[in-house]
């Protein structure tokens, strides 16, 4: 099987490392890719969220599979181009990407399935805003109705803060979504499906404040892990059966078929699972946790949920052992950002590259806010953790920042669900 990735990220990396290993994939591209991909996939230039580019890419490398890893060029119609060109292509159509695309549409889809979901309120303008605000009471969640790289949600108890937060997503000419406060711990939970058949992937969780404690500002993502020892056991079943399925069910239904990865993040609150949001991708930086977990080779699996013969792969198969990651920002990350500047030890094991390019001198340097993802297996969550802070210390990046507390809640059984 000849692969395309399309996508820059850690993500990427971490689905081409899976790739790379897996015996049927005898050709393995990434585009645009990294200085990380570069090393063990083809690199092409190609605007990921351009259709027509894309579609000539997979042609041109005689692809039997388009593997999309980001939101964007989902949102923007990639997937059907390449499909529309007859090459199987692992990654929701443009409707139903709207599960992403828009929190609001979203909404609607868990409403008609009856999906567990936090009540909401549509704001279209600065009237509405302050309205919904009163309904919703503190704690405020303040959502982006549009894509926003998992920074454009805002949940505080400062009453003019989440006005003025209302106000710059409203001034940028987006719609506003306010919810009820979700308690309880967050989980990621990834499903494989071809717009009928559901398979869940291993529960994950993400660390989206930059800060130690859950403090600072939200990211795309600080750092992961999984398996969750703390979790209910009978968790991914009950995903399963009052989320993922009744959802991919309720898309097919509106003639809007689902079929790629369905994220579902999830609160584990006092009431029950609630879904916070969809997601109509693979996540970063849980990705780089529950793919080194997966024994079962990933490109029969993206294969099957690309041309509806998911049905007919056996139960997958998991490792013994947990996955931690643990990202490393660039100075100024998430509001300013540096680039440009050296990176080394970046070629090091378990060093997935999320924002990184080789400059002319032939080095790599940083190229975005999350400049790589550190991660390490371990035989048990403590040993995963303690090796990949190991392999942090070894990287260097001017200015660099990264949280020392990636697992360490979970670690300590400081995490209870519900």
């Amino acid at each position: 099987m000849r692969v395309l990735v399309i996508g820059s990220g850690a993500r990427e990396h971490a689905l081409c490392v899976a790739l790379q290993s897996d015996p049927e994939v005898t050709a393995l591209a990434c585009a645009p890719g990294n200085a990380g991909t570069a090393v063990i996939a083809q690199a092409f230039p190609v605007d990921a969220a351009d259709p027509m580019a894309v579609t000539a890419l997979a042609a041109d490398f005689r692809a039997d599979l388009v593997v999309i890893g980001p939101e964007v060029p989902l949102v923007a119609g990639v997937a059907d181009a390449v499909r529309d060109a007859g090459t199987a292509c692992f990654g929701p159509s443009q409707q139903a990407a709207q599960i992403e695309g828009s929190k609001a549409f979203a909404k609607h889809v868990m409403t008609a399935a009856g999906v567990p979901t936090a009540r909401f309120w549509a704001v279209g303008g600065p009237a509405e805003l302050e309205t919904a605000l009163d309904e919703a009471g503190a704690p405020y969640v303040v959502k982006d109705d549009g894509l926003a790289a998992g920074k454009g949600v805002l949940v505080t108890s400062d009453r003019a803060a989440a006005v003025a937060h209302g106000h710059a997503v409203l001034d940028a000419g987006h719609p506003v979504l306010i919810e009820e406060f979700l308690d309880g711990p967050e989980v990621s939970l990834f499903a494989l499906t071809d717009g009928t058949t559901v398979v869940p992937l291993l529960p994950a969780q993400d660390h989206k404040r930059r800060d130690d404690g859950d403090e600072g500002p939200n990211t795309g993502g600080m750092g992961a892990y999984a398996p969750l020892p703390w979790a209910p056991a009978d968790l991914v079943d009950t995903v399963l059966a009052t989320v993922l399925q009744p959802t991919v069910d309720e898309m097919a239904r509106r003639g809007e078929p689902f079929s790629g990865l369905l994220y579902a993040g999830l609160a584990l609150t006092s009431r029950g699972v609630r879904v916070v949001e969809f997601n109509a991708r693979f996540g970063d930086p849980e990705t780089q946790v529950v793919l080194p977990l997966l024994e079962t080779p990933l490109a029969g699996l993206l294969h099957a949920a690309a041309t509806g013969t998911l049905a007919e792969q056996p139960p997958l198969r998991w490792r013994d052992g947990a996955a931690v990651t643990v990202v490393v920002a660039a100075s100024g990350y998430p509001e300013r950002p540096r680039t440009g500047d050296p990176v080394t030890g970046a070629d090091a094991d378990g060093v997935l590259h999320a924002g990184t390019v080789v400059g002319p001198d032939g080095l790599v340097h940083s190229a975005g806010g999350r400049v790589l993802a550190v991660t390490a297996v371990g035989p048990d969550l403590a040993a995963a953790r303690q090796a990949a802070y190991e392999r942090v210390a070894a990287v260097r990046l001017a200015g660099a920042h990264w949280r020392t507390d990636i697992a360490l809640a979970a670690v300590e059984g400081r995490v209870t669900a519900g």
